[in-house]
């Protein structure tokens, strides 16, 4: 399974916001739409970094609250690790893994197409291991 198989599951919307955005107003996005982590752009809607809530969570060990009302670009991830749609689940799993974050853009032709999530990925990844296992056990039924 790839990586453009989950989104067609699970959608390609994804929500972004400007890196001069504050801390804060992120910080209302993530949690009014439910979600963990957002691409950010400067401008010319190209990938400029990468915010999630474990980031936020560092600033404000680090920094305090006050950091809620500094640009979000002091905070985010400036190198972000991308996958495209063709590749397979167990490459994103490694990935994710290696890099040790929870969050994936994906690109198509060098632009953003979605974002996907360790949990979209090991609930793919769990789904396609029980059609495997039940696929076997109808083999073994009908020999």
């Amino acid at each position: 399974m790839t990586v453009s198989a989950i989104l067609q599951a699970k959608g390609r919307e994804v929500f972004c916001e400007p890196c001069d955005r504050t801390v804060g107003e992120v910080c209302a996005t993530l949690g009014a739409r439910g979600i963990g982590a957002m691409v950010l752009h400067d401008g010319d809607k190209e990938i400029a970094g990468i915010v999630s809530e474990r980031d936020v969570v560092r600033a404000i060990a680090l920094n305090g609250r006050d950091i809620l009302e500094q640009p979000v670009r002091d905070i985010m991830t400036r190198k972000v690790m991308v996958c495209e749609e063709q590749d397979t689940l167990l490459v994103v799993l490694a990935r994710m893994t290696e890099g040790r974050f929870r969050h994936l853009p994906v690109v198509k032709d060098g632009r953003l197409s979605g974002i996907i999530s360790i949990g979209d990925v090991v609930k793919y990844r769990i789904a396609q291991v029980e059609r495997e296992a039940e696929e076997m056990r109808s083999y073994i039924h009908a020999g």
